[in-house]
């Protein structure tokens, strides 16, 4: 295989992964969290802190499939953006495109790293409410700091700030995807 036609795989797949990207943060702020918030309790509600605790179980699996997903995906994404990039400018052809699709990228991840994070660690916290003190649990806040009536608060801010996710990404696999049928 020859190097353009190498870079050209990179960048087909690269783009794919842009897409998978965007359309998995489309079904969870779209389909997933709302699955988990159907007929969740008002604060103060007797059924509240089940529910509450229930969110944070359930937060733990989607929490841990996204972050062994996904995070390595928008990471390969960065790279074969790049190489891309690189590869087009070599060649003497339109680099900045694929510069930009890795710049999107980038922002996913910082984004979800300053952003979506701390609420991720609220949101497993609740998964412990209830529990005895001095317990060894993974999540890095006790429930003191974790309040159980900002659950549903907490998931749809998740859900929002979810969709500058699915946004970068399509555009990512757009101006991607524009590059490669161009070449």
């Amino acid at each position: 295989m020859s190097a353009t036609a190498a870079m050209k795989a990179v960048a087909g797949v690269t783009t794919a992964c842009s897409f998978a990207l965007a359309g998995n943060a489309f079904t969870q702020s779209f389909m997933s969290v709302p699955a988990l918030l159907v007929d969740f309790s008002v604060p103060h509600a007797p059924s509240h802190a089940e529910r509450a605790r229930r969110l944070g179980r359930q937060w733990l699996v989607f929490w841990a499939v996204g972050d062994r997903v996904f995070r390595p995906i928008s990471m390969l994404g960065i790279a074969g953006y790049g190489a891309a990039a690189w590869a087009a400018a070599s060649g003497g052809g339109n680099w900045r495109l694929f510069a930009i699709a890795a710049g999107c990228n980038l922002v996913n991840v910082v984004h979800s790293a300053v952003n979506m994070q701390p609420i991720n660690v609220r949101l497993a916290a609740l998964a412990r409410e209830g529990t005895a003190k001095g317990e060894n649990n993974s999540c890095a806040q006790s429930l003191n700091t974790v309040q159980a009536e900002k659950a549903e608060e907490y998931a749809q801010r998740w859900r929002r700030l979810n969709l500058v996710r699915m946004i970068m990404s399509l555009i990512a696999g757009t101006l991607a995807m524009s590059q490669v049928i161009q070449r």
